[in-house]
């Protein structure tokens, strides 16, 4: 059967995704989905996906809340195409026993969110929200801040965006290291440690781990109480990696000097006692929000999207081991 001949229909919950124009939306059309955009103000919430995710044999999800409870409601859905790279938010056992295909787009948005981990390095330790802020109070506010060259990161994960922040800050004058039991690839100017070294050595400790059950609270109380006095801790990855309130205290008691997050545990957040804070800065997990992160990201997404309901092959299938050949129009 001709792809022009097949309409698959498609739910897009991704806000970025929708609200952008661009190849990525003609690329539906030109494949035959008929795409309903279902975008809200924040990610949808399980209940919310599910109530509508009926009837679609697609879905481009950012970061909504797709359970079992989701799935159980997914009649037609035959895949999952999720705008990004990480998978945390998806029940993918519920998935696969519906056999339902996942796909994510890992690297896509790797420069866009290596450079705001910079932006927030930089932030904090030249206090520039805070100047800023007062000047604009016609306040004159010049806290003394520190240079970048010449002291250390680590970063916690050394995947695509950990190589990408690993690359800008060598260029900076910062000695690397990394800690990732999980990836192997060798990157210049990197050295590879443990954990504990890591922390012990660094003045700015940088997480692009996944969200896993091994990793949640990875940065607890014990591991914050062994990082460098007036050290910086900076999150671009998933809000639960950090123990927020080992955090707090951390932060209240002048042990570590300032932190940074794209992301927490509740996104957006209600009432968290950290916005408070003169020395945490928060970021509505913008990371990806640059034009050229959305562009590659959102057109990589309706391909693995496309490939997997005509049956072609995909190489951004997070659970392979339950991928199904969909026959065009079957």
């Amino acid at each position: 059967m001709s792809v022009m001949n097949t309409a698959y229909r498609v739910v897009v919950t991704a806000r970025s995704f929708a609200n952008t124009p661009g190849v990525h939306h003609d690329y539906l059309r030109e494949n035959g989905c008929t795409v309903d955009l279902r975008a809200g103000a924040h990610p949808l919430n399980a209940a919310e996906l599910a109530a509508l995710i009926g009837g679609y044999e697609g879905a481009i999800l950012g970061l909504d809340v797709c359970d079992s409870s989701v799935i159980e409601r997914a009649h037609q859905l035959r895949t999952i195409a999720r705008y990004g790279a990480g998978v945390d938010q998806i029940d993918l056992a519920a998935a696969a026993a519906r056999g339902i295909v996942v796909t994510n787009t890992p690297g896509a948005n790797r420069i866009g969110v290596a450079e705001l981990c910079l932006a927030l390095i930089f932030a904090l330790a030249r206090h520039i929200p805070k100047a800023a802020t007062a000047a604009q109070s016609n306040a004159w506010h010049r806290a003394t801040g520190w240079e970048l060259s010449g002291k250390t990161i680590g970063l916690i994960g050394l995947g695509q965006i950990g190589r990408e922040v690993a690359v800008r800050a060598a260029a900076l004058g910062m000695t690397v290291l990394a800690y990732d039991p999980f990836s192997s690839t060798e990157t210049l100017h990197v050295q590879r440690v443990d954990l504990n070294t890591l922390l012990e050595k660094s003045h700015v400790v940088s997480l692009h781990c996944a969200l896993t059950p091994d990793t949640e609270n990875l940065i607890d109380a014990p591991h914050i109480m062994r990082m460098r006095d007036g050290a910086y801790l900076i999150n671009t990855a998933r809000g639960p990696l950090v123990d927020e309130a080992a955090l707090l205290g951390a932060l209240q008691s002048g042990k570590l000097a300032g932190a940074a997050a794209d992301a927490l545990r509740d996104d957006p957040p209600t009432g968290s006692p950290l916005l408070a804070l003169d020395n945490f800065i928060y970021t509505p997990h913008m990371g990806a929000t640059t034009r050229e992160s959305i562009e590659r990201t959102a057109l990589l997404t309706v391909q693995n999207l496309v490939a997997v309901l005509r049956g072609e092959p995909c190489p951004h299938v997070v659970n392979p081991a339950v991928m199904r050949v969909h026959k065009a129009g079957g």
